[in-house]
């Protein structure tokens, strides 16, 4: 049996600001440890029983693809990245991956994840995959419900009906959508009721079966992008006119709710959806109260990552990305450090993160889309200082890597190499800059930036000029097909 894991990274965990951003989403982050939770996620289904593993499958925004390709080559495990033109939810997302998985014939086993979620007891979950694997081979439609441990009002539920099988599956009654307490607090009680993950396993053709019955019309949209879609090297493209006109929808929405409900009039062709129980340590890691859930924490309860002294303080998480964060006599806070911005909130009211982020959207500001530090296909760049006219970098140029050729319109650079060896081209010149050196880029001049070298490239770029945006270049080559 060939499993197909497919990987769904479009979220962008702004419950999760300052170290989540919207175009550096949670997925792509170390929070548990050194893998991201994107990486977490390709390894825990190594190793899987009874199956022969395909390499990852990762459907994502256009806008980090680069980052994930990066991240599936440093584990050794590269595999297909499907991308999305715009973010269309999960439905369109898995059809894509089934559309490519399904190419020259084939039907796997789809096991689909997202790209962010924390499961502590790999094996638990692993003996999990392999039965619903064995059941979605014979065509029926897999989640997994999280045994649940407390009345949690923040996930949606599933509840289980009659008995499936003598393993503990059972056929899915219903979805639930987030409850109150009162009503969280009577599905705890009540048994039959366990969160809803957002883990499935099914076959490839079955999910396109099931969608041409219930959203015939995400299905047909799909298959258009996919048809005038192209590949380009491990990136599978799909067209983005056809693929903007697609509804928006969710698995659960789409499929998975007139499956349990038993819907529509071809009914008997649906495939029967099961929910089989899973304790295995599992969070969606929406907010900063529950990463501190899921990470070690002292004797009194905290969390501390990073440059951090705690004194006479209790159940706090505080996260420093460079300065130092000193807490004394607090409690139940959550304290997170990034170069350019500093949460300070109260464990209780993590969910409201969004509105500080929705609140820098309104007011123009890019401390909810991108770090100070940006990573690019070819390195990355620090913005290390700014004021009206200039602009101070930090750019790293991986061995071997080059940027576009392209000139501005409203800047001129001066680039000083800190280490390493440059290859500079600018206008009808071509040469070398090593240590030390420098040389001046003025306003409308065609350049560009290589490192021929086997060392990282560092080098501090001051551009001046009336405007200094990142939409002011204009690309003439670019090996990265931007």
């Amino acid at each position: 049996m060939l499993i197909q894991p497919v990987i769904l990274s479009g979220g962008s965990g702004t419950r999760l600001w300052p170290l989540s951003r919207e175009k550096y989403p949670k997925q792509l982050l170390p929070l548990m440890g050194d893998d991201s939770l994107l990486q977490a996620t390709v390894r825990r289904v190594e190793g899987v029983a009874g199956a022969e593993m395909a390499p990852p499958m990762v459907v994502c925004n256009e806008e980090y693809r680069f980052v994930i390709a990066e991240q599936l080559r440093v584990m050794g495990k590269p595999g297909p990245v499907v991308l999305e033109p715009v973010g269309r939810n999960t439905a369109p997302a898995l059809t894509l991956a089934a559309l490519a998985a399904s190419r020259d014939g084939a039907d796997p086993v789809l096991l689909v994840m997202p790209a962010d979620h924390v499961i502590v007891d790999v094996a638990a979950f692993q003996a999990a995959v392999t039965r619903g694997a064995q059941l979605a081979q014979q065509g029926v439609v897999v989640t997994f419900g999280i045994t649940p441990d407390a009345p949690e009002t923040g996930y949606g539920y599933i509840q289980a009906g009659a008995e499936y099988a003598a393993d503990g599956s059972r056929r899915i009654a219903r979805f639930v959508e987030k409850p109150d307490l009162a009503t969280a607090q009577q599905y705890l009680q009540d048994g039959n009721y366990s969160w809803n993950s957002g883990l499935f396993v099914l076959r490839a053709s079955v999910w396109l079966t099931a969608l041409a019955l219930c959203r015939p019309d995400i299905l047909q949209a799909c298959k258009a992008a996919w048809a005038q879609g192209k590949v380009d090297g491990e990136f599978m493209r799909v067209e983005r006119t056809a693929f903007a006109a697609c509804p928006s929808d969710s698995i659960d929405y789409a499929v998975m709710e007139r499956i349990a409900a038993g819907e529509g009039s071809a009914v008997a062709a649906l495939p029967q959806g099961v929910v089989i129980p899973l304790a295995a340590g599992w969070s969606d890691v929406g907010a900063w109260e529950a990463l501190w859930q899921v990470l070690p924490k002292d004797a009194q309860g905290n969390v501390a990552q990073g440059d951090v002294m705690l004194q006479d303080s209790r159940n706090t998480l505080a996260m420093s990305d460079g300065r130092l964060i000193a807490c004394v006599g607090v409690d139940d806070l959550i304290v997170v450090e990034t170069a350019d911005a500093v949460l300070v909130a109260h464990k209780g009211h993590t969910q409201d993160v969004k509105k500080i982020v929705d609140r820098l959207k309104q007011a123009g500001r890019t401390e909810g889309q991108i770090h100070r530090k940006v990573s690019r296909p070819w390195g990355s760049y620090d913005s290390v200082d700014n004021g009206a006219r200039f602009q101070v970098k930090r750019i790293v140029v991986n061995p071997g890597a080059c940027l576009s050729l392209q000139m501005h319109h409203h800047r001129a650079e001066h680039w000083i190499v800190v280490s390493g060896t440059a290859r500079v081209t600018k206008g009808e010149q071509i040469f070398l800059l090593s240590e030390n050196e420098s040389t001046f880029i003025p306003l409308g001049t065609t350049h560009r930036l290589e490192n021929p070298g086997r060392v990282p490239l560092e080098m501090i770029e001051v551009q001046s000029g009336s405007y200094l945006g990142e939409d002011d270049i204009v690309r003439f080559e670019d090996v990265y097909g931007r």
